[in-house]
């Protein structure tokens, strides 16, 4: 009793729109999370980022703008990194339910001419081996017997997903309810339709593969390679600006033309390699999912390339950096 007195209502810091928001997506990812959990988790982590991640870039010697700046946009990565795992749920949970929908359709007809009333040929069709989809099944069962119409059970079904395959299916149904109709040969052409857009996805998929594995190079292999060797001309240019530092004591020498001169990298090594870090981590973030985009239409699928992508690229430039810094080296050493 003490503890729920104590418990704090995080879904008052936020508009009832984003409450509501949280606690639809959380539905439609199949995560039975208390919303107001996972708001205070995401409420108390961005305060904590907000606020250390200065601190932390203050104690390492940051200028106080760029520690600043890297407070708000880790507490901002985590909010976005939340949103995009209840993304990527939602749609894997989606492709689940209708890879196996044709199936569920094709029993609950089945059923249907055996002789047995709607509501029951649904639930019965609702195998073991449906996983998540057989307990929202029961669920609308439970509806049923609570008192709830057909109907209404079968559109709280279709909430439980965002799948248009499904919100499809029950419009039919429940037009069929309403109006009449042979609902058994209605069901079977569902389940038809339904398997041969999956076949027609894959064959898309197939057809796209080319666009998939030129992506994957150009952020992957590309753009590493790219700028693991412009951080060593970076090097190079550093070393030679040095060398006539130490030969002549006098300011960097004019050419020819009295108003161009040569001036030494404004750029420092650190600074580059620093920036080269951070674009390769959003060239192949985004290149994870724009895979994703073409290989499956959906960009949230990307979570599951990220961290292979991200991996990958840094290896690939630290081990080509590490190999033309090797190669200059054995050059300078034998000029």
């Amino acid at each position: 009793m003490h503890c729920d007195s104590m418990k704090i209502d995080f879904e008052r810091f936020v508009s009832r729109n984003v409450a509501n928001f949280i606690r639809s997506e959380l539905k439609l990812a199949g995560v039975k999370t208390d919303p107001n959990k996972l708001l205070g988790l995401l409420i108390i982590g961005s305060i904590v980022l907000f606020a250390g991640v200065p601190l932390l870039f203050l104690f390492l010697k940051f200028p106080v703008v760029t520690a600043a700046l890297g407070g708000i946009i880790s507490a901002a990565v985590l909010d976005v990194l939340a949103y995009t795992l209840l993304e990527f749920k939602i749609e894997r949970r989606k492709d689940a339910l209708e890879s196996l929908l044709p199936d569920f359709l094709q029993i609950t007809s089945a059923n249907l001419r055996s002789g047995i009333a709607l509501d029951k040929a649904l639930t019965m069709a609702a195998r073991p081996e449906f996983g998540e989809f057989s307990e929202e099944i029961k669920n609308m069962d439970k509806l049923l017997y609570a008192g709830v119409n057909l109907q209404t059970a079968l559109l709280e079904l279709a909430k439980s997903y965002r799948s248009t395959q499904l919100q499809h299916t029950v419009r039919m149904i429940i037009e069929g309810i309403v109006y009449g109709g042979a609902m058994t040969d209605m069901l079977n052409q569902i389940a038809k339709d339904v398997r041969t857009r999956l076949i027609l996805q894959k064959e898309i998929s197939g057809q796209l593969f080319i666009y998939t594995i030129f992506v994957t190079f150009a952020a992957v292999i590309g753009a590493p390679v790219l700028y693991a060797l412009t951080s060593q001309m970076v090097r190079v240019t550093f070393n030679v600006w040095a060398g006539i530092k130490n030969q002549t004591s006098t300011a960097v020498p004019n050419i020819g033309i009295s108003f161009l001169k040569l001036r030494p990298p404004q750029v420092t090594i650190a600074a580059y390699h620093s920036f080269a870090i951070a674009a390769i981590i959003l060239v192949t973030g985004f290149g994870a999912f724009i895979v994703s985009t073409i290989s499956s239409g959906s960009v949230f699928k990307g979570v599951k390339y990220l961290p292979l992508f991200i991996i990958a690229g840094l290896l690939i430039f630290f081990i080509v950096s590490t190999m033309i810094g090797g190669l200059f080296a054995s050059i300078s050493s034998s000029v």
